[in-house]
């Protein structure tokens, strides 16, 4: 069984990405369901894979929503169609759009195959994750009550803002000047 390796990249953010594992004979449906899972979305919007360039230009559709595969038809099944179906490089690259309403924006790109699948291992399978996912709702992570105390603790009043620097290592310049003048030398 042919195992297919793709790196997932959020659009806004390279340095936030996937590594997602599948075989060749799961379909883009399977792989949308990881992706959403991998990056902690909700699944509860369609989706859209596109072929694509090496210039990340849009190409041929595959839809979570179209059903049957039909000849000249707008967009291909996510549920008919195998992954390993679309593969024709090497370093093949597809284009994921996450709700179409608010374009969650993804570079997916083929950085390896195997013919090995690892034993035990239940496909698709996550690799690896790098960066934190973007929030697909809100804040991710932190409660806006907290966000509020963190502001509030280090909120400076007025007064500092208008001096622009606190009195932090004043002391040392006074040292220094107090230094020179009693022996005439410098340091």
């Amino acid at each position: 069984m042919t195992i297919l390796r793709f790196r997932v990249y959020w659009e806004e953010d390279d340095q936030t990405y996937r590594d997602i594992e599948i075989q060749g004979s799961q379909t883009f449906m399977d792989f949308h369901l990881c992706i959403v899972k991998a990056f902690e979305f909700d699944g509860k919007h369609p989706a859209s894979f596109y072929e694509s360039t090496d210039k990340w230009n849009y190409g041929r559709e595959l839809n979570s929503e179209v059903l049957v595969n039909k000849k000249d038809a707008p967009a291909l099944s996510m549920i008919k169609t195998p992954v390993s179906a679309l593969i024709s490089l090497p370093d093949q690259k597809f284009m994921y759009v996450y709700d179409p309403a608010k374009k969650w924006t993804f570079m997916v790109e083929l950085i390896g195959v195997s013919k090995e699948e690892t034993y035990r291992r239940v496909y698709p399978f996550v690799l690896r994750k790098e960066g934190i996912a973007p929030a697909q709702y809100g804040i991710k992570g932190v409660a806006v009550d907290k966000i509020m105390e963190i502001e509030e603790k280090y909120d400076l009043g007025a007064e500092e803002m208008a001096e622009g620097f606190g009195d932090e290592g004043e002391g040392a310049a006074e040292a220094t000047e107090t230094y020179t003048e009693d022996t005439g030398g410098e340091f």
